[in-house]
């Protein structure tokens, strides 16, 4: 099972069976990133912002039915991710 529990870039629940693992450069399953952010060791955006994936995010929520008003809250804490950690 992957080290970590969600994808560190955007968050997404990574499960037992490691299904939406991304993959490093030599084809191996990343211990880091879902396969929505990565790939091929490579993150799929890379000029993507802290602010415009928590944008990204919380529309996807609301197109989901949930309330903004939670959606925004469910994104709060994106920037704590490996991937956005301030260096």
């Amino acid at each position: 099972m992957a080290k970590n529990k969600v994808c560190q870039s955007c968050g997404a629940v990574i499960d037992r069976k490691n299904s939406i693992l991304g993959t490093e450069a030599d084809g191996s399953r990343s211990q880091l990133y879902c396969d929505h952010c990565y790939k091929d060791g490579k993150f799929l955006h890379p000029n993507l912002t802290l602010e415009e994936v928590k944008k990204h995010y919380v529309e996807k929520f609301v197109e989901l039915k949930v309330p903004r008003w939670v959606a925004k809250l469910m994104v709060r804490s994106v920037d704590k991710l490996e991937r956005w950690k301030k260096k």
